[in-house]
């Protein structure tokens, strides 16, 4: 049946919402696809749920073509099984958690790997049930911090969420790369840049994992590569660690006066004026040795300071560093933290003084110490002597000072080398569009599913976890596709294959473009009809042009003729044909 704008549920709007900050939300709202409702909260208007519904056939077709059956589970679930595998604390703040009228917690789903791991247990118990891939699409809740960018980084948002179940590493080996090439083949369907990069598992668990980067300005993201083919994101970089030197002919720590350098930058330029210089002729702040002192959340309310050393032309980045302490939350130390700690003194601080070791393994304070990896022993460091107003050169790790452990946290930059020896890498920012892991057995392991082998044995099953961000495919398609005009949908996946415009008051335009709509949908595609009588050509050119079709089919004076006029939104080009013509030429797009 012929969609007609008359009837459709459609209001366009001329101005941009207040809180828009990127085109695809400006966009989407202005349009009429989506609805704010709340703080990273949207409703779906008919022309979204089109273009959302198009994507998903994708999805499904080729989740059908790697062997995976679809299935819907509930958003609202009970708290057990996320307790049982620790995520009820895990996921901390981020979780929406309520109660029922008896007072059962229940939450949110943020993701589903318990209950897909319970409906497995319940139904399968031999090997000749797997290799078994299941999945579903369905939204999902995050009480995200700060909800930005419309559908990009939202509360609610729907996800493509696979599940993998073997009985073996390989058999999990196999499911993966199944999953992997499917992810391929929807991206490129979808006409979506991808990256695959190396990442970090967080709250999920597991050991391999990667995620689908789309390489874009407005990504929150950012990730790292080299010419020779390396790939990660920030957080799962690793640091080429310096082969360590001997501590023979090293100067010993000198202590020196340092007034007013309680920054890096005060340091260097007081080294460099009083200090006799380095054998590359000038200090900087990679020979000075930074100590930030940050404080961590841990699940059970307890509150704990830590030390990060690392080389002063670094700093701390929050995203590798909130992985790295996962799940505690953390912040940086306050006043407060530093009056209970009298030996820590603010712009000043460091791994020694003369009286003794403060901080490592033989820490007086009780303060975890941790350093960068670059800060190997043999190495020779300007730091704090943990004293007003000095500081010490010639302090040698391993010598002078050790660490507790070492920890990835500082800032990556271009030029690091990849891990790999691949060359050095550049960063770039993406969005993420899909993740893939190797779960394991956690879950399995946690919730006892356990299958029977060719032995009889029972044994334990190996899961994958495969997610795409539907909703989030669908705003970064927006910001790839429009004009200052408005949207631009690619064909595969547009709310509509055709938008007919009926301009004009001629009774025979609208018998054209009424019976040109009929035979274009008789041809198998969809069609928006704009019949609205009394609006006038400018308003119907504006809405189509922002409403994104890309094919347009304007029925105007022409029309007297037998004559209709093609107009390509993608490239720009408008044709006069005729109106047999139009539905030929159409059809065979």
């Amino acid at each position: 049946m012929v969609t007609r704008l008359s009837h459709y549920f459609l209001r366009t709007l001329r101005d941009d919402p207040s809180d828009a900050e990127v085109t695809s939300h400006r966009l989407l709202v202005r349009a009429g696809y989506i609805r704010r409702q709340a703080p990273g909260v949207f409703a779906w208007l008919p022309l979204g749920l089109r273009v959302k519904g198009k994507i998903e056939a994708v999805i499904r077709e080729e989740m059908s073509h790697a062997g995976a059956y679809e299935v819907h589970f509930p958003a609202l679930l009970p708290r057990d099984p996320y307790e049982v595998t620790g995520r009820w604390e895990e996921y901390g703040d981020a979780l929406f958690r309520l109660q029922d009228r008896k007072g059962a917690d229940y939450l949110l789903a943020p993701t589903h790997e318990e209950v897909f791991t319970l409906l497995v247990k319940d139904l399968y118990s031999s090997y000749k049930d797997l290799p078994l891939s299941i999945y579903q699409i369905q939204d999902k809740y995050r009480d995200e911090a700060r909800p930005r960018a419309g559908l990009l980084r939202g509360r609610e948002f729907t996800m493509k969420d696979a599940y993998s179940f073997d009985y073996t590493d390989a058999g999990l080996d196999a499911s993966y790369q199944r999953q992997r090439d499917a992810y391929e083949r929807i991206f490129a369907r979808l006409g979506l840049e991808y990256v695959i990069v190396q990442a970090d598992a967080g709250a999920m668990g597991g050991s391999r994992s990667e995620e689908f980067l789309h390489p874009t300005a407005v990504g929150e993201d950012t990730f790292v590569r080299s010419e020779g083919g390396y790939a990660a994101n920030v957080e799962a970089f690793t640091t080429v660690v310096p082969e360590p030197m001997p501590f023979d002919g090293l100067a010993e720590p000198v202590v020196f006066d340092s007034p007013g350098t309680p920054t890096i930058a005060t340091l260097v330029d007081h080294v460099n004026t009083h200090l006799d210089p380095p054998a590359s002729g000038e200090w900087t702040a990679a020979h000075t040795l930074k100590n930030v002192v940050l404080a961590l959340k841990h699940l059970d309310g307890t509150r704990e300071l830590v030390i990060i050393g690392l080389p002063g032309d670094r700093d701390v980045d929050d995203k590798r560093v909130e992985v790295a302490f996962a799940p505690a939350e953390i912040e940086p130390a306050t006043a407060e933290d530093f009056e209970r700690h009298s030996l820590l003194v603010k712009g000043y601080i460091g791994p020694w003084s003369p009286t003794g070791a403060i901080f490592g393994e033989e820490s007086a304070t009780g303060i975890r110490y941790l350093l960068d990896p670059r800060v190997v022993d043999g190495t020779s460091w300007i730091t704090g002597a943990n004293a007003d107003e000095k500081h010490v050169h010639s302090l040698v790790a391993g010598r002078d000072f050790v660490a507790d452990g070492f920890i990835e946290v500082a800032t990556v930059r271009a030029g690091d080398p990849a891990p790999d020896g691949s060359g050095p890498v550049s960063l770039a920012r993406g969005m993420e569009i899909g993740h893939v892991f190797q779960l394991g057995r956690k879950y399995a392991d946690a919730l006892g599913l356990k299958v029977l082998d060719e032995n009889g044995k029972l044994v334990t099953v190996t899961m994958g976890s495969y997610g795409i961000g539907v909703t989030r495919i669908l705003a970064i398609i927006a910001e790839l596709n429009n004009d200052d005009k408005g949207l631009i949908w690619p064909a595969s996946v547009a709310p509509f294959d055709v938008h007919v415009v009926a301009t004009g008051r001629d009774a025979v335009v609208f018998e054209v473009a009424e019976r040109l709509s009929a035979e274009l949908e008789a041809a198998g595609l969809d069609v928006l009809y704009d019949d609205r009588p009394k609006v006038s050509p400018g308003v119907k050119f504006g809405d189509a042009e922002l409403v994104g079709v890309p094919q347009i089919v304007i029925v105007g004076r022409g029309a007297v003729e037998g004559q209709v006029e093609l107009w390509d939104r993608r490239s720009g080009d408008r044709e006069l044909v005729s109106v047999a013509d139009a539905v030929a030429r159409l059809s065979r797009r």
